[in-house]
């Protein structure tokens, strides 16, 4: 998949970020639960939005945290969340997403970044094994935390 960039989140490409179309069964995995419960304590001064873009539509969107400082040690280099358009998971988008997420955490002085995903059949973490994850523990929740070594 050519011709794809990034841009930060701004004012004239949320709506088209919070537009992105899912596969059915997708829903339920948009966001894991322990993501929900931390959400209050997240500073935005650590987090790090982007979109990606192939020609002028919008066909992703990553969320990262970086807080060296944080007290849970999986949210301090974290993909937060990945949403990719229905039309073209599969065809690298994602993957694009996740080693810019990489590349930036790598330049910041992280050694690996931390992913968590609610188990099931439709839900991520096929894809997140095949871009490199390795499980490491279960969240109170019951989700899934991966990391990925930089």
């Amino acid at each position: 998949m050519g011709d794809l960039r990034l841009e930060e989140l701004s004012a004239s490409n949320v709506v088209a970020a919070n537009s992105l179309s899912l596969k059915p069964g997708q829903e339920q995995f948009v966001a894991p639960v322990t993501y929900s419960a931390e959400t209050t304590v997240v500073n935005p001064a650590t987090t790090w939005q982007r979109v990606v873009l192939q020609g002028d539509r919008v066909v992703g969107f990553i969320h990262g945290n970086f807080d060296p400082d944080e007290e849970r040690e999986e949210f301090r280099a974290c993909l937060w969340r990945i949403n990719v358009d229905a039309d073209v998971q599969g065809k690298g988008v994602g993957r694009f997403l996740a080693e810019a997420l990489a590349r930036e955490a790598k330049a910041r002085g992280f050694d690996h970044v931390t992913v968590m995903w609610e188990p099931g059949d439709q839900g991520p973490g096929e894809f997140f094994h095949r871009i490199g994850f390795r499980d490491v523990g279960e969240s109170e929740y019951g989700d899934i935390i991966g990391t990925l070594a930089l």
